[in-house]
């Protein structure tokens, strides 16, 4: 502020001369907060752990294409520290790079598990407990429509297996690195495909379609989800329809066509994890068809809301592991 003025407006217009006075003394105190202020590197410290705390440790299984390696992917261009899994090693180490490249993000691992083979999980899970002290996020992605085999060594449905029993087995094995999490959380795939789960079924005594199997192990993982979240309620468990016929693997090799783009059900999946709007949805299921863009909570099969019901299935999974 030019100084004359300052003394005309003190003689003409003392009203005026306050403004400026005022004007002059915010002007100092920005430029003294802008300019003259030294680099405070304790509030800078303060500032990466405040990033390192935004960066979350997540795990995503099935994550070596379709749905689940987009999401992985998403993650990883977040800054989130992702370890991805599959089946196979080759491909997993594949999968692996190509993330690291395309999100510039080296933290990123791998667990090689066959999740048909129940045995193989815990032996990942065993792994993880060793190498990952906390858990932020479990995202059990893995899913089977179509397979060679229609049963697994020990004679149980692949379908009741690796869409169930599988990620039933790793997450109550790892329990207890998700609890280390200040905010946790594990995202189920479910389906809007879901059908009462016969216990002839499930232990493997009788043989159904794919469809009729694949449903009620979508509806299993549902009820047992509901369950979980009332048992641990420091945790956010959330089940979730991600769309109908997305554009995978999956949907090609049971239908040979897909309604929607793979990255709808990425996307959601994403939101699922790491959006606060979802904190206090704990025991929800999230339908993915509903809506326009993007779906909403939604009722799941009045089977998930049956106590009895769900305390069946817990005491017959249980019988089987």
């Amino acid at each position: 502020m030019d100084v004359t003025l300052e003394r005309i407006a003190k003689k003409v217009l003392p009203e005026f001369h306050t403004k400026v006075q005022k004007k002059i003394r915010k002007c100092k105190y920005v430029y003294s907060r802008q300019l003259k202020r030294p680099f405070d590197y304790a509030q800078s410290d303060i500032r990466i752990k405040q990033i390192k705390i935004m960066s979350k440790v997540i795990i995503v299984t099935g994550s070596t294409d379709g749905i689940g390696k987009i999401t992985a992917l998403n993650l990883a261009k977040k800054g989130h520290t992702v370890y991805v899994h599959g089946r196979n090693e080759a491909k997993v180490l594949q999968v692996i790079s190509e993330i690291k490249e395309a999100s510039n993000n080296e933290n990123i691992e791998g667990f090689v598990a066959d999740f048909s083979d129940l045995e193989s999980v815990i032996k990942m899970a065993d792994k993880i407990k060793k190498e990952i002290p906390k858990i932020d996020i479990l995202i059990n992605n893995a899913g089977v429509f179509k397979s060679k085999a229609i049963e697994n060594k020990d004679g149980l449905d692949m379908r009741m297996v690796v869409n169930y029993l599988a990620p039933y087995v790793l997450t109550n094995a790892i329990l207890s690195n998700i609890k280390k999490s200040e905010a946790p959380r594990i995202i189920n795939l479910s389906s809007a495909a879901q059908a009462p789960v016969s216990e002839a079924v499930l232990t493997g005594k009788e043989q159904q379609s794919e469809n009729s199997t694949y449903a009620q192990s979508k509806l299993a993982l549902t009820m047992w989800s509901f369950n979980l979240a009332k048992q641990e309620p420091n945790i956010t468990v959330i089940a979730v329809n991600p769309g109908s016929l997305l554009n995978t693997k999956m949907a090609k090799e049971a239908y040979g066509q897909h309604w929607s783009p793979a990255e709808k059900g990425s996307d959601i999946l994403v939101d699922l994890a790491l959006s606060e709007d979802y904190k206090n949805d704990s025991g929800n299921y999230f339908d993915n068809d509903k809506g326009e863009v993007k779906g909403h909570f939604s009722p799941a099969h009045p089977d998930a809301y049956d106590e009895g019901k769900i305390e069946k299935l817990l005491s017959i999974t249980n019988g089987l592991l």
